[in-house]
């Protein structure tokens, strides 16, 4: 197998590394997802993580909590997944940096754009923490965002569906399945796919995103090598 894209952004919701529960870290989930990472870094590719924070905090979900602070408690979820991803990929034999964009030097490096890259160029996984540092903004914007910083080639977006739907397919059994859609009609048709700042910041740096299943990890592998698998979110429909 040889890959198409030479470095890319890999977002990981918190639920996915659940596993079978709703709540907290799954370690046999995240070794089985780190040993698919460790794949793709073995054929050359430069790999950095964003992880979310669902699995243990949803600040929008927080009622009538202040919405910076519950934001701030977002943050700090992913920084303990994006620990524990990290020791996951140590454990399969690959060297990692976690940075957060919030300084917490005791256990992580703070977010340098610079230094992520050259961890990269040295084939190291770089896993991003906190978000983008700032309320009010999505893991999935801090996906958009780092991407746009080192220069991925693409977004590979692991959810818990298998593609992006014309509605949820959970709820709806006729919810048609799009192999591409375009950044527009992810904006216009409300599908879902990132929130609408995320959606908009890959529009203008013409970044791609694949939305793939990761309840099968070595979907990480094939999408690597572009296999046909999910949605392509680009420029224009196929």
């Amino acid at each position: 197998m040889h890959p198409k894209y030479k470095r890319i952004l890999l977002k990981l919701s918190g639920e996915s590394l659940a596993g079978p529960h709703t709540h907290g870290i799954d370690f046999d989930t995240v070794l089985k997802i780190s040993r698919a990472v460790k794949e793709c870094a073995d054929m050359g590719v430069q790999i950095g993580i964003v992880v979310g924070g669902g699995n243990f905090w949803r600040g929008r979900s927080s009622g009538t909590m202040d919405r910076t602070r519950a934001d701030h408690m977002g943050m700090l979820a992913t920084t303990i997944n994006a620990l524990g991803v990290a020791d996951a990929l140590e454990q399969v034999g690959l060297t990692v940096r976690v940075q957060t964009a919030i300084a917490m030097q005791q256990i992580a490096e703070p977010y340098i754009r610079n230094r992520a890259v050259r961890h990269l160029e040295k084939g190291r996984v770089v896993v991003f923490g906190c978000g983008t540092g700032n309320p009010f903004f999505s893991t999935d914007t801090a996906a958009a965002l780092r991407a746009a910083e080192i220069e991925a080639d693409i977004i590979l977006k692991a959810t818990m569906v298998d593609g992006v739907y014309s509605s949820d397919p959970k709820k709806n059994p006729d919810a048609v399945k799009y192999s591409t859609v375009s950044y527009l009609d992810v904006l216009n048709k409300n599908l879902q796919v990132m929130d609408s700042t995320a959606a908009t910041l890959c529009k203008d740096n013409h970044i791609p995103i694949l939305v793939f299943s990761i309840e099968d990890p070595e979907n990480i592998v094939r999408a690597v090598c572009g296999e046909p698998i999910g949605t392509i979110v680009t420029e224009e429909e196929a």
